[in-house]
């Protein structure tokens, strides 16, 4: 089984997890919208548009770079029905561009609630919202969005009010959209990892080259979201997926490949439910 001729919309994919889930898509012969903001180099981020539509093409892909602010409904709106143009219509929609900010409440200004409420909450709803038409003409028609389950646990929330909100309203686009969008055959899941993952805002925000090494590396996601858009639409949606736990449902048991540094315990990431179990072996 194969993505080869899919379209791929992946917001925020100029790098980290984005790019690696539309270089996975590449490689069998996917094509890849990379929608996001970065069209010239950041003096402390690696990638642009550019840098990632030639990796895509290099693994065997098409790749469209179009620059796009998801807080922008229109801009939203022409890329998706440029994407639509270039290949004959949008398959699967990747909803993983994001925000963060860990502050409390008193130290997070509006400035900054707003951008993360704009990009993770709004913009995964715009793009969405403006996705669906095209979703509807699709085979086997997938949204994810790389947001977390929906555990309303006060740990969550004490420590960074106005972060877990933005990234919980993402979470919440799943569950309404997959009710929704049940009875037209699309689609709606969120994946979400079990462990850190070694991505520019895991160095620069939170913890540095330590956080790194105690990191898994972005392919588990892509691994996952792969593995999530080869299923039946009409047959795997409104799914909290965690990512070891969804790959080991597909048969992983081997999932040393993904660490970063072989021995270094793995640091958990925010948001995984305590009821949720890692599978055998996974962090060993």
């Amino acid at each position: 089984m194969s993505l080869q001729g899919k379209t791929l919309f992946i917001t925020g994919a100029s790098r980290g997890i984005g790019l690696a889930i539309g270089l996975r898509a590449a490689r069998d012969g996917a094509n890849v919208a990379i929608a996001a903001k970065t069209d010239t180099p950041h003096p402390k981020l690696e990638g642009t548009i550019h840098t990632a539509a030639q990796a895509i093409e290099r693994a065997g892909g098409q790749a469209l770079p179009m620059v796009v602010d998801v807080r922008d409904e229109d801009a939203v709106r022409d890329a998706l029905d440029q994407t639509a143009k270039k290949f004959g219509g949008i398959d699967i929609v990747v909803n993983n561009a994001s925000a963060i900010s860990l502050t409390n409440t008193a130290k997070t200004e509006m400035k900054r609630y707003d951008l993360m409420h704009q990009i993770n909450a709004r913009g995964t709803f715009v793009v969405s919202k403006h996705a669906i038409p095209h979703l509807e003409k699709a085979d086997n028609p997938h949204i994810l969005m790389l947001s977390p389950p929906l555990d309303m646990a006060e740990k969550w929330f004490a420590p960074h009010l106005a972060y877990t909100m933005a990234k919980f309203g993402m979470s919440l686009c799943v569950l309404g959209l997959s009710g929704e969008l049940r009875a037209k055959g699309i689609a709606v899941n969120a994946l979400w990892p079990r462990t850190t993952i070694a991505t520019a805002a895991v160095k620069n925000l939170l913890g540095g080259d330590a956080l790194m090494q105690a990191s898994r590396t972005p392919e588990i996601m892509a691994d996952a979201a792969h593995a999530l858009f080869l299923k039946p639409s009409r047959e795997t949606t409104g799914r909290f997926l965690i990512d070891d736990s969804f790959l080991a449902e597909q048969g992983v048991t081997d999932f040393s490949k993904y660490r970063v540094t072989a021995g270094v315990p793995l640091a958990p990431d925010f948001f995984v439910p305590d009821a949720s179990e890692p599978p055998p072996g996974a962090l060993d």
